[in-house]
């Protein structure tokens, strides 16, 4: 969304990875209203090493649940709203990438990711339909710029009633194969610091070279922290139409992982007219260098101590 478009602001950590606040949505075009958007260089420190979601309030705003408790069901309704600190519904917002919120749900152990755009009623309420077929506790995330321009992700925990079987985090993997399509995840993340991930799409082996725009990009990804579920939001560098960026097969993003450990990573395309969803698993380990992972020319440039609210765009 806007911010550098890195994994740097993930609640799950993964600040590109590790700040799942990664990630991870059908946008178009972007407006001129829209906050701009930065791509952080490979190598270039974390601007925020903090990922985003991990909390249901920040500067003075607040996600709250019609029902923070339901049952299992296919056909559901969510239903929510951003307070402001007197506790009155939020109904002015930025378009953000084509959209006023980005909605994720997950479920805790990762599974039955969902990009949602929902409705904003009159009252301030927003609404959209989720599928709620797998029971267990979810964590929801409410991706947002305020009026007056400043982003938040704001997290919020949904449980959902009924049999419950944890499903085990999915090997690492760098090729994905989903709707037909082969993804392929080249490049490695390190903690604290930007690095270069390329998503290459292909299509009965050959290079898909007309992916068409997506929240306002080629591309979209979402990551999340495991151990947390620490989130991050990312675009990649550049759009559809500025001369420049080529319509595939690679879409590039710089993530910044906060820390080690593992992250899920929700790369989206549309292609054929049709959003496809590739899903991967990505241990951030050391580097060699020193603990924090970085080589002896970024002794001077270590990423600074978290500030932000979370927000990874």
């Amino acid at each position: 969304m806007n911010t550098p478009t890195k994994f740097a602001g993930f609640t799950l950590g993964l600040v590109a990875l590790f700040g799942v606040a990664l990630g991870v949505g059908a946008l178009a075009g972007t407006g001129d209203s829209e906050p701009e958007t930065h791509h952080a260089a490979a190598g270039e420190p974390a601007a925020d090493a903090t990922p985003g979601g991990l909390t249901s309030s920040a500067g003075g705003y607040t996600l709250v649940l019609d029902d923070p408790v339901t049952t299992a069901a296919r056909g559901a309704t969510l239903r929510f709203r951003i307070e402001d600190s007197t506790g009155r519904p939020v109904t002015q917002y930025t378009p953000n990438h084509e959209k006023d919120l980005h909605l994720i749900l997950v479920r805790r152990d990762t599974a039955g990711y969902q990009h949602l755009h929902p409705v904003l009623g009159p009252d301030g309420t927003w609404s959209t339909p989720v599928d709620l077929t797998r029971a267990g506790d979810h964590r929801v995330f409410a991706d947002f710029v305020t009026a007056e321009g400043q982003p938040f992700t704001l997290g919020a925990e949904l449980r959902v009633a009924g049999q419950y079987t944890p499903r085990p985090l999915p090997a690492p993997n760098t090729t994905v194969t989903v709707d037909g399509y082969t993804v392929a995840l080249n490049g490695t993340v390190a903690p604290g610091r930007a690095t270069d991930v390329t998503f290459t799409v292909t299509r009965d082996g050959e290079p898909v070279t007309d992916l068409q725009p997506y929240l306002g990009a080629y591309g979209h990804l979402v990551a999340l922290r495991t151990a947390d579920l620490g989130y991050l939001h990312v675009h990649p560098a550049g759009h559809p139409g500025d001369g420049s960026t080529p319509a595939g097969p690679g879409v590039t993003f710089a993530v910044t992982a906060p820390g080690t450990g593992d992250y899920r990573l929700f790369f989206e395309f549309r292609h054929g007219g049709a959003v496809h969803r590739a899903e991967f698993t990505v241990p951030v380990a050391e580097t060699a260098g020193d603990p924090a992972g970085h080589t002896p020319d970024d002794a001077q440039t270590a990423a600074p101590e978290p500030t932000g609210d979370g927000h990874g765009h």
